[in-house]
This record gives structure tokens, C-alpha cells and sequence, in this order.
């Protein structure tokens, strides 16, 4: 066998899944693909289904599983970090101002890595803060290219429209101006996974005072510039 580990069944089964990317396959056509035993594609078959790294189509044939798509994403969202860090501060150095990166979940965002304003005024947003999808230029950024349905839903309640939404989705990038906090503004860009989906957003925030009411004029080609270095890391390592 070629490329053998020495690790016999598990080289067999990444022959499975190696013949399962090509698409749907019968018993027959992994047989066909793998050059396996026919009692042995199905053992190994059944046991990666056990595993979810494979699951069944609506004909009953073997396709990848969904336990390889969150694996997937786990590896990217350790590649974003380990890019992160070195962005981030870059930005804040660039801005002058304190910068986060923010992850969806449900509801909710993220903040997920960030690099602050090392004196004076700040806004600080511990790695770890949960804050809410409804307010906010990092929570535009996250709704604004979502599936319509799910953009209607997010807009319930929410601090902005779908009129500015689409002015996010225009521009590549939002501003916002104490919508999330009082006195606090910030502006935010998308980060594209391989896919091109919007996995993350980049933003700067800080006072008023010092971002103006048209945060975007100082600081959206940075924030912008910064996205696009971690879209690009994400597609590299794609």
C-alpha cells in the first residue's frame, strides 16, 4: 500500500475517507475506489460512521461526516489566533487605539483576541468578553453578510437596519458611535475564511474624543488592511 504508516487499519480507513472526497459513494463504489475487501470497507465504513467522520445521504450511501467540518473549523480558529497576536498589535500601533477580534456564537459575540492601548483613555474588552450581536460596528460586521433570514432575525431588536447593513456590505467596513457603550466608537472589517464566508471581525475602539463621530475616516483602511492580513493567512493555510 502506498504511503502506509505502518498503522494498517488506519491507513485503510484513510483510503475510505480519501475516496469519500470525491463525493457519495456506495459499498460497491468504495470497494471499487479503495481496492479494499468488500467485508472490510464495510467494517471500516460503519466504524467512521460511528465516529461521524462518516455519515449516510438520503440514498443510503457513505459521504464524509460532519465530525471532519467541525474539525475543520477548530483547526482554523487556531490559525486565526496564532496569526492574531502580531496583527493586532500592529494595529493598535498604527491606530493609537485598542484593537479586538471578534467571533460569532449564536447570539452572541466573542472577543476572542486583542491587543490594548498601552496608556490614557481606553476601551478595554477582556479575551473572553461576551457581548451582544445587536449594537455595535464588530456585531455589523458579523450580521451584515449573513443568509437573509437569519440577517431579518438579528435585526430585531437591533441598534442598526438593514439600510446601514447594506452600507457595511458597500464599503467593506462599520463604523459605530455609542451605539454598543456611550462615549464609545469603534470601527470594524470582516475576516474571510477560505470559503470567503465572514468568520471573524477586526476592530478598533476607543473614546469619542478622540475617534470623532466618523471613526471610518481615521481608521477604516487600517482596520481594513489588518482583515485582509488575516483573511490571508486563513487562505494560505487554507
Amino acid at each position: 500500500m502506498d504511503n502506509s504508516s505502518g498503522v494498517g487499519v488506519l491507513d485503510k480507513a484513510a483510503l475510505v475517507l480519501s475516496a469519500l472526497e470525491s463525493g457519495p459513494a456506495t459499498l460497491a463504489g468504495l470497494v471499487g475506489a479503495t481496492g479494499l475487501a468488500r467485508p472490510t470497507a464495510h467494517r471500516l465504513a460503519v466504524a467512521l460512521e460511528h465516529h461521524r467522520l462518516v455519515a449516510r445521504d438520503m440514498q443510503g450511501r457513505f459521504i464524509l461526516g460532519p465530525r471532519l467540518s467541525e474539525l475543520a473549523a477548530a483547526a482554523g480558529e487556531d490559525r486565526l489566533l496564532a496569526t492574531a497576536g502580531p496583527v493586532l498589535t500592529h494595529l493598535r500601533d498604527v491606530t493609537g487605539e485598542s484593537a479586538q477580534l471578534y467571533r460569532r456564537q449564536g447570539d452572541m459575540r466573542i472577543c476572542v483576541a486583542a491587543a490594548e492601548r498601552l496608556s490614557g483613555l481606553r476601551d478595554t474588552v477582556p479575551v473572553g468578553s461576551t457581548l451582544p450581536m445587536k449594537a455595535g460596528s464588530a456585531a455589523q460586521v458579523l450580521m451584515a453578510w449573513e443568509e437573509p433570514e437569519r440577517l431579518h432575525r438579528g435585526l430585531q431588536g437591533a441598534r442598526f437596519t438593514a439600510t446601514a447593513l447594506s452600507g457595511v456590505r458597500r464599503r467593506g467596513w462599520a463604523q459605530s458611535i455609542g451605539e454598543r457603550e456611550p462615549g464609545v466608537a469603534s470601527v470594524s472589517a470582516p475576516v474571510r475564511g477560505p470559503s470567503n464566508r465572514v468568520v471573524a471581525a477586526v476592530s478598533v475602539s476607543g473614546p469619542i474624543e478622540r475617534l470623532t463621530r466618523h471613526p471610518g475616516r481615521m481608521h477604516a483602511q487600517a482596520v481594513i488592511d489588518a482583515a485582509g492580513r488575516l483573511s490571508e493567512a486563513l487562505r494560505r493555510n487554507g
